[in-house]
């Protein structure tokens, strides 16, 4: 599937354009930014960008009022039409948010049932409880999205809500032509909503995309043949920035051999879970790394794990912002891109890992393990690569059979003879694609 051999690049809009908080109303065709932003993406070696919310909303773009039309912020379904086509003229794939779990207070719906009643037609969309109250006195009592009210939590039960967001579904591939989705608190869906959606979805368009946000637990239970093809792996992101910041690589590595090890309990062998440093809910990882030298390591590793990278706007030239200063801060709007060192860096792993059969679809095994370096191999049959990184302010000489003599860093492009050892400079990384 394309997704596998993709580098994906993620964009909050609303943030990204520098659109109000509050949606108020006035139509600004805000999303056309993106467009002098597709040189940067292809620089950096982008060939599929995920949208956050898109829609009309209240907000945030969780709090969805429109599943049909574009949020005013951002301008209007011909502004998107024509970003989304100039992305495929490009080569970039495009993913939107679908938020299908609960709908914001501005829901059309939602407004009918507060003004109705029991005599809405749409009573039965969402779980309402009309001897309650909820917390903006509505009179009557509904279930929110974890406690949040301003998050109306869809019955997915509902004939009649799944046509609607059947029916929306259809409409932005048939306008937008778009090529997959991620789908918000997937862990939070009803099974047999997800199943149907990936039914529908499979007969709309040939190897549409579905992604879900995963936390904890199984994935498998949602990411199979009948359901979802991807999850966002949380529990390697997590994984990533510990292992460095305390200097234990231990930990990521017990991650990786935990899910895609050569073991027959591996947990998610031969699946492709998005792998992150971060996105729009988390710091950016140039804040939470303790040591700057870390930065290119991090990604070096993301990229060459099993899974498909996503990297998130701004991150890739070491923007920073913390989650103490609150989401508006982790969205934030650039007057441009920033191509520099780093930048440079992951374009040169992101052309690695969609030119490389291992790296896009290799087996998992780790090779050279300590507190502070890490070797591991991804392998299929025709193509062998080893992925090094020396996280430490010294050299380090690994001694391992490399099983042959010589091999090309697909990072550099340069020749490494492994007789007598491999030396590790200090804060380096490798792609070794090995010579048979």
């Amino acid at each position: 599937m394309w997704a596998y051999e993709s580098v994906f690049y993620q964009i909050y809009p609303l943030g990204f354009c520098g659109a109000p908080f509050e949606n108020d109303g006035v139509v600004e065709p805000r999303i056309l930014k993106v467009l002098d932003w597709i040189p940067h993406m292809k620089k950096l070696g982008i060939n599929a960008v995920y949208f956050s919310p898109v829609f009309e909303s209240d907000t945030h773009g969780y709090n969805t009022r429109d599943y049909r039309k574009i949020d005013s912020r951002l301008g209007t379904n011909e502004d998107f039409k024509e970003v989304c086509g100039k992305l495929h003229e490009n080569g970039i794939r495009v993913v939107l948010d679908g938020v299908f779990n609960h709908v914001g207070r501005g829901f059309a719906q939602f407004q009918d049932v507060l003004k109705n009643r029991e005599h809405s037609p749409y009573l039965n969309w969402f779980h309402i409880n009309l001897g309650g109250n909820s917390n903006y006195n509505d009179g009557l009592w509904y279930e929110g999205w974890e406690g949040n009210y301003d998050l109306v939590k869809l019955n997915l039960r509902n004939e009649e809500v799944i046509r609607h967001i059947f029916d929306s579904v259809a409409s932005w591939i048939e306008e937008f032509d778009i090529d997959g989705l991620r789908l918000d608190v997937a862990y939070c869906l009803d099974h047999d909503f997800v199943r149907r959606l990936r039914s529908f979805t499979d007969g709309k368009k040939e190897e549409f995309f579905l992604v879900g946000e995963m936390l904890h637990g199984d994935y498998n239970q949602m990411m199979n043949d009948g359901m979802l093809h991807s999850a966002t792996n949380y529990e390697c992101y997590k994984g990533l920035y510990s292992s460095f910041n305390s200097m234990n690589m231990f930990e990521i590595n017990h991650s990786l051999m935990r899910q895609f090890g050569p073991e027959n309990w591996t947990l998610y062998k031969g699946k492709h879970l998005l792998s992150f440093v971060d996105n729009h809910d988390v710091s950016r990882i140039a804040s939470i790394l303790t040591n700057e030298k870390h930065l290119p390591l991090i990604y070096a590793i993301c990229f060459g794990m099993p899974g498909i990278p996503c990297v998130y706007y701004g991150s890739e030239w070491g923007a920073k912002a913390n989650k103490s200063e609150g989401d508006p801060a982790l969205r934030a709007c650039f007057a441009e891109p920033v191509f520099n060192g780093l930048s440079e860096f992951i374009s040169k792993l992101a052309e690695a890992k969609k030119n490389s059969e291992a790296l896009n679809y290799g087996a998992f095994r780790s090779v050279v393990l300590t507190n502070k370096q890490c070797i591991f191999e991804r392998k299929t049959d025709r193509e062998r690569v080893l992925v090094a990184v020396n996280a430490d302010g010294e050299s380090y000489t690994a001694h391992f059979d490399a099983g042959c003599g010589t091999a090309v860093d697909l990072i550099s492009g340069e020749s490494h003879d492994f007789g007598g050892g491999s030396e590790l400079p200090p804060y380096s990384a490798y792609f070794w694609k090995m010579e048979k």
